[in-house]
């Protein structure tokens, strides 16, 4: 029996949180330095309200710290926690993932959609 399948609920509940869809672009941008709300807006093409979930979740889990300055205006930092450095080599085993199959990925999409979006049915004959 797999480790996977005996995890106690807890495991289940963390591997659920993550990642959304903008979580790994996130990470990969705090990597090297802390960054403000409109730098990591600006550098990841991300909208204002998807953002600002992406960052509240990141945060709620630990991943993120965010400092505010009271300053005019306003000033929030963002950085990652020790936890956050951890996921991130999550997203780089991810991105040499996408790197090494990138092109499977798309000829089998190409093969998906050529059927519109039907998948080829194959018949196996029996032995």
């Amino acid at each position: 029996m797999s480790s996977f399948t005996t995890s106690s609920k807890h495991h289940f509940e963390v591997l659920t949180v993550k990642p959304g869809k903008w979580t790994l672009t996130v990470i990969t941008l705090l990597r090297a330095e802390t960054l403000r709300f409109n730098e990591l807006k600006r550098a990841g093409g991300i909208s204002q309200k998807t953002l600002t979930t992406t960052l509240r979740d990141l945060e709620r889990d630990g991943f993120v710290t965010r400092t505010m300055f009271a300053t005019i205006p306003p000033r929030v930092d963002y950085e990652l926690t020790a936890l956050g450095r951890e996921l991130l080599r999550l997203a780089d085993v991810l991105r040499e993932f996408a790197d090494r199959n990138g092109a499977l990925v798309l000829a089998a999409r190409e093969r998906f959609d050529a059927h519109g979006g039907e998948p080829p049915i194959r018949l196996l004959q029996a032995s």
